[in-house]
């Protein structure tokens, strides 16, 4: 299980060898063994005592934002890498191999959003030919990125941009068009939201990005060295190249999420400056929706595991090409 603190006034400590996690509703003693990872949010506290359990016992503490989005972490010194892993890490950023790793990276990306058009068709029959439409258009970019060709990543990075960004406009404005009415958007927005299914995007891909952080360092692979993205100071940007495998996984918890009703104007309010802002019940809402959702058993090239550890085996594989390299 993940402990997340995001009630105001919320509070870890330790309690013997458990964790005692104290909120207004009263107070839960939880084993070590039974905790994955530690999420601290603003206005929650932590004592050092639960901190130290969690590094004896290799669980990851995160500090989050208020849009779910890892700020800093402590982990064990056991996650540490070992030198052939980020050797062959940088020797793998700048080959021809790379290329072909980041443009597989873009085109899984593109069919997992076409797949989830397509489960549209299944819901609003009478769409289907809306939905084929625009799934071949995405399907023509897919195309392009395919046919891509360069020695190193910088050769095609703003052309696999271009391609990616233009697929993911015709995915989000079809997407669209199934949501309850009073859910649409007129775009993706991101820093900050302006509306609620763009607030709840946010939050999810923010807790994503804190999962795929956490099993790149305990694969050993150092998160700051990018693949495409590679140009931001001081960012973890490998995090937003393989999150691209996996976004998906939170688009599909949001639709059903707003194709259900469950986020009500309660659970979010609008700033003077029109930007939307999850409130505590709709940051629970979310955290438990997609952490049920990651921890689904699901076949991946044939290995029956939850998409939590998916991402887990992707990244330790991920770290064994590199250590290769060396």
């Amino acid at each position: 299980m993940d402990i997340i603190l995001n009630s105001f006034g919320a509070c870890l400590t330790k309690d013997n060898d458990c964790f005692m996690v104290l909120h207004k509703d009263g107070k839960q003693r939880i084993p070590p063994a039974d905790v994955r990872t530690i999420s601290v949010s603003k206005g929650t506290s932590i004592s050092s005592d639960a901190v130290l359990l969690a590094i004896d016992n290799e669980i990851e503490v995160l500090f989050v934002d208020n849009q779910g989005k890892p700020q800093g972490r402590i982990w064990s010194s056991k996650y540490g890498s070992i030198s052939t892993i980020r050797k062959g890490q940088l020797v793998f950023s700048q080959s021809n191999e790379a290329v072909d790793w980041i443009k597989d990276i873009i085109r899984q990306k593109i069919e997992n959003q076409q797949a989830l058009l397509f489960t549209f068709g299944v819901q609003f029959p009478d769409s289907q030919n809306t939905i084929r439409h625009n799934v071949n258009r995405m399907e023509k970019y897919r195309e392009k990125v395919t046919g891509l060709s360069g020695e190193t990543v910088s050769e095609v990075a703003s052309q696999l941009r271009g391609y990616e960004g233009v697929a993911s406009k015709i995915y989000f404005e079809t997407m669209n068009l199934f949501l309850p009415e009073e859910y649409r958007f007129s775009q993706r927005s991101q820093h900050p939201a302006a509306d609620i299914v763009n607030a709840l995007l946010n939050y999810g891909y923010g807790m994503l990005y804190g999962k795929i952080e956490g099993a790149l360092i305990y694969a050993g692979i150092d998160p700051y060295i990018g693949i495409l993205h590679r140009d931001e100071y001081n960012r973890p940007v490998l995090v937003y190249d393989v999150i691209e495998r996996y976004r998906v996984w939170v688009d599909y918890v949001v639709y059903m999420l707003v194709e259900q009703r469950i986020v009500s104007e309660e659970q979010y309010s609008v700033k003077t400056d029109g930007s939307v802002w999850l409130e505590n019940l709709g940051r629970r809402i979310i955290i438990q929706s997609l952490n049920d959702y990651l921890a689904e058993i699901i076949p991946i090239k044939g290995l029956e595991r939850s998409r939590s550890t998916h991402i887990d085996l992707y990244c330790q594989n991920l770290a064994q090409k590199f250590k290769k390299l060396c």
